[in-house]
C-alpha cells in the first residue's frame, strides 16, 4: 500500500536490509535474487500502487501471491483504509491480472463489539463475498487477539465495548456457520489463521497463510512443508523471512498490534 516503490527498487538491486524488531541494532541482509527466493507473499489492503509494478517484478523473475484484507469496518476502527467498494475494485483488478488463486481474501480480525455485533458481521461478509465471487478461491478469518497494545488502542474509542468471541460459544458457532455457508455459496473455502479452535465440523479448516499447496498449484513451486518454528503455536505457515516492520502502516486501524505509534508511522 505504501512501500511498493521501495520494494521495486530493492528487487532491482537484488537485496534489502531488515532490522530485528527486538534488537534494532541487528540488521540482516536478505537476498531478493530470483535464484535465492522461492516466492514473495504480499499482505495488503490496497494493491492500487503495486499492480502496475508487477510486470517488472515478473521480468525480474520473482514469483508471488497476495493475502488481501477487506473487512469494511466502521471508520472508528479503520480510520484510513480504502472504502470497501474501492478495495473490492482493486482486489478484482489484481485477480484479473494474476488469477484468483493468487489473491486470497482475508476477513480478519473478526471483532465482536457493540460496533460490530454478529448480524453486522454477517451483512459485511455476505456483501464482500458476493462482490468477490469468481475473483478468489479462499477466505481466511481470525479472531481478535487482545494484546496489551491492542487493548490500549481500543480504549481510545469512546463508548465502544469489546468481547472475546472465543468466550461466547453460541455467537462463535452462529457466525462461523454463516461464514462457511455463505462462502460455499460463492465458491469459497474458509480457513482460520493461527487459531486453536476447531471449526472443521462447520467446514472451516486450519489454514496456512504461507502455504506449500498454493506455491505448488499456483506458482509451480514444489517444496516440502516445514512449519515455521518462529511463529505462534497455531500458525501453520511455512518457514519464511518476514521483511515487514512495526509502526510503518498508515491505515490507522485501532485494533492493530503492528502499528501502535501513528507518529512513528507518519515519520
Amino acid at each position: 500500500s505504501f512501500y511498493s516503490d521501495w520494494f521495486l527498487n530493492r528487487a532491482r538491486a537484488g537485496f534489502l536490509f531488515v532490522r530485528n524488531p527486538r534488537n534494532p541494532n541487528q540488521v540482516s541482509r536478505v537476498s531478493l535474487k530470483p535464484e535465492d527466493v522461492n516466492a514473495i507473499v504480499f499482505w495488503t489492503r490496497n494493491s492500487g500502487r503495486i499492480i502496475n509494478k508487477l510486470d517488472e517484478i515478473d521480468d525480474i523473475g520473482l514469483k508471488y501471491y497476495f493475502q488481501y484484507t477487506i473487512t469494511g469496518y466502521p471508520r472508528k476502527l479503520e480510520k484510513s483504509t480504502p472504502h470497501p467498494n474501492v478495495a473490492i475494485q482493486t482486489f478484482s483488478a489484481l485477480s484479473d491480472k494474476i488469477g484468483p488463486g493468487k489473491v486470497i481474501w482475508r476477513y480478519d480480525p473478526v471483532i465482536l463489539s457493540n460496533l460490530l455485533p454478529v448480524e453486522e458481521h454477517k451483512r459485511l461478509f455476505e456483501k464482500i463475498a458476493r462482490m468477490l465471487e469468481g475473483k478468489t478461491k479462499k477466505v481466511f478469518i481470525s479472531f481478535l487477539d487482545f494484546y496489551k497494545k491492542t487493548q490500549n488502542n481500543l480504549k481510545s474509542i469512546q463508548g465502544a465495548a469489546y468481547f472475546d468471541i472465543l468466550n461466547h460459544q453460541s455467537e462463535l458457532i452462529d457466525l462461523a456457520s454463516f461464514f462457511s455457508e455463505c462462502a460455499a455459496a460463492r465458491g469459497l473455502t474458509v480457513f482460520t489463521c493461527s487459531e486453536s479452535v476447531d471449526l472443521s465440523a462447520l467446514g472451516i479448516f486450519h489454514g496456512k497463510c504461507i502455504d506449500s499447496q498454493v506455491l505448488k498449484e499456483e506458482l509451480g513451486i514444489n517444496l516440502p512443508y516445514k512449519k515455521d518454528p518462529g511463529q505462534r503455536e497455531h500458525c501453520g505457515s511455512m518457514k519464511s523471512i518476514d521483511i515487514g516492520c512495526y509502526n510503518t502502516c498508515l491505515h490507522g486501524c485501532t485494533y492493530c498490534y503492528a502499528t501502535f505509534n501513528n507518529d512513528l508511522a507518519l515519520k
